[in-house]
């Protein structure tokens, strides 16, 4: 006895489902669907004139534009009108106008007997048309080639940044006290080179001293903070000055700066 395996059915596509309601799915169309005739219109071309639609019913068959076939042209061209009146589209005038042109130039072309201008020669009805699509035909790629190059706005955008006042001002450091000691320091050991042994009263006074610092000073410049001392009035004298110029500097009648650390100290006068 054998085994006989049973048959496999071949593979079958089922059909699919052109729409999905409620969670049904749905494979034929219902009986009672109606559909209006305007439902949906597609426009696959935009004239923007009738030389325009005669310019594109040339190229599109690769046609010669000194040697139109007028008859074939008008069936086209007469096409296109049918159909924009059978989609309730507002027909323009000089479409109308063109039609007109047209039927009359494939007129002119069947009758048995040539037009002749003033010099003798035969005149072609289609020449007036040929020129007019000639010069449209430049524009057209004139417009278009111009339409190609970078726009402002639309290819290439500008670029603008604030960038500010930077004028930055140079942040002098603060004349510490310690500062001014140091350089106190410095100038009373060069005033020990010139101390000597003789006992003598000597007037010295804060106030007045104040007054020569302030006569010294000027308001329009710095000068040097040791220019402020005679080395030859002593340790004394270098002391009542330096007193004079702190009181100065309470009262804010003079400022100091220091343009860097351990440098120079320069005074004026507010």
């Amino acid at each position: 006895m054998t085994n006989v395996e049973p048959a496999i059915a071949p593979p079958r596509q089922e059909e699919m489902p052109f729409a999905m309601v409620h969670g049904a799915a749905l494979t034929s169309l219902p009986k009672d669907l109606y559909i209006p005739p305007d439902a949906l219109q597609v426009f696959l071309e935009a004239f923007e004139g009738p030389l325009d639609l005669l310019l594109y019913l040339i190229k599109r068959q690769n046609l010669d534009i000194v040697d139109i076939p007028i008859a074939e042209i008008t069936r086209q061209y007469m096409v296109y009108v049918d159909m924009m009146k059978e989609l309730h589209l507002e027909l323009a005038a000089e479409y109308l106008v063109m039609a007109a042109m047209l039927a009359e130039i494939k007129s002119r072309l069947l009758l048995p007997r040539p037009q002749i201008d003033e010099q003798g020669e035969e005149v072609d009805p289609r020449a007036e048309l040929i020129r007019r699509l000639q010069e449209y035909e430049r524009y057209k790629q004139a417009a278009e080639d111009i339409d190609a190059m970078p726009q402002l706005g639309r290819d290439v955008f500008e670029v603008a940044a604030y960038a500010g006042d930077h004028h930055p001002k140079p942040t002098l450091p603060a004349v510490s006290i310690r500062e001014m000691l140091l350089a106190l320091k410095d100038v009373m050991q060069r005033a020990e080179m010139f101390a000597h042994h003789h006992i003598q009263r000597e007037p010295l006074s804060v106030r007045e001293r104040m007054s020569i610092v302030l006569e010294r000073v000027q308001a329009d410049r710095f000068i040097e903070f040791t220019t402020l001392f005679d080395h030859q009035e002593g340790r004394l004298g270098i002391v009542v000055a330096f007193l004079a110029i702190l009181e100065l500097l309470k009262e804010s009648l003079i400022e100091m700066i220091q343009s860097e650390p351990f440098g120079p100290i320069h005074v004026k006068a507010k």
